[in-house]
């Protein structure tokens, strides 16, 4: 039996899966080496996973898919934590990214997109990743992320870029106050998580001009930044996460003023890389 794993920074999906049979699936928080520790993912898959599983000694392959997880230090630590919990499995870690991939293209070429808690973008060619534009994580980059969502939303909240009935709405439904809020970003862990967390109020009133317009200017960016740099006209494009799931309305409206076409929108490739392995 194989266990497959979509990890991003807020969620991991494990689906266990004998051939094109899905025997369980079931979810943990977020699985990110470059912000937990071997430690602490270890003592995720301990606590959090393995006593959840069934038949685990009938476990031969896991293929986790994981944010941070492009660099070989990164995989390592992975691989190691997770070897704790599934000792006689053979264990390969890849990238969310190489994930998302596979799960959106299977073997064809294409362009995969990540828009969740963070962002990040590629061009397959139906085996591998031939080309990336880095994302550089929601200071420097991830646009169009759930994390820089919120931080944009925040950022005029803040500063009374919004109306004043929206700001109080959001503070009085959160029960945060501005010192709160830079307390969480500041000095607590998981800042990226704290900010995604503010999407679904961005979503519920996605009608409100000053929310919409802050959506569309960052998915805009995102397609500029990110998409116009791979120079492959003909390959269809596709969206994983969260955040491109729930705001795939006004996604799709950014992508046709760049006179692009998204050929799919996935909430995430757990389906598709079970089609893969299979």
């Amino acid at each position: 039996m194989k266990l497959i794993a979509d990890s991003g920074s807020t969620r991991t999906t494990w689906l266990v899966s004998d051939c094109s049979l899905h025997i369980q699936e079931l979810q943990t928080s977020g699985i990110n080496p470059f912000y937990q520790t071997e430690d602490e993912i270890r003592e995720l898959v301990l606590h959090s996973l393995v006593p959840f599983l069934k038949d685990t000694d009938r476990l031969d392959e896991l293929f986790f898919y994981g944010a941070g997880c492009a660099f070989d230090d990164k995989k390592r630590m992975v691989a190691n934590a997770l070897k704790s919990g599934f000792p006689k499995a053979s264990i390969a870690v890849e990238s969310d990214l190489l994930g998302a991939a596979r799960g959106l293209f299977n073997h064809e070429s294409g362009i995969a997109c990540i828009l969740g808690t963070g962002s990040n973008s590629c061009e397959y060619n139906g085996k591998e990743i031939v080309k990336n534009v880095s994302p550089l994580g929601f200071i420097l980059g991830d646009e169009g992320s759930g994390a820089v969502l919120g931080k944009l939303f925040i950022g005029d909240c803040l500063k009374n870029q919004l109306p004043e009935w929206l700001r109080e709405k959001f503070l009085d439904e959160y029960e945060l106050t501005p010192a709160m809020i830079l307390d969480r970003v500041y000095k607590q862990p998981f800042p990226n998580r704290f900010l995604a967390s503010f999407t679904p109020f961005l979503s519920a009133h996605i009608e409100e001009p000053s929310l919409f317009n802050l959506v569309y200017d960052a998915f805009d960016s995102f397609i500029v930044r990110n998409i116009k740099q791979y120079d492959s006209p003909e390959l269809p494009i596709g969206f994983i996460g969260s955040i491109a799931w729930h705001f795939k309305d006004v996604l799709e409206i950014v992508a046709s003023e760049h006179q692009l076409e998204i050929a799919t929108i996935q909430q995430n490739p757990i389906e598709g890389l079970a089609a893969f392995h299979a």
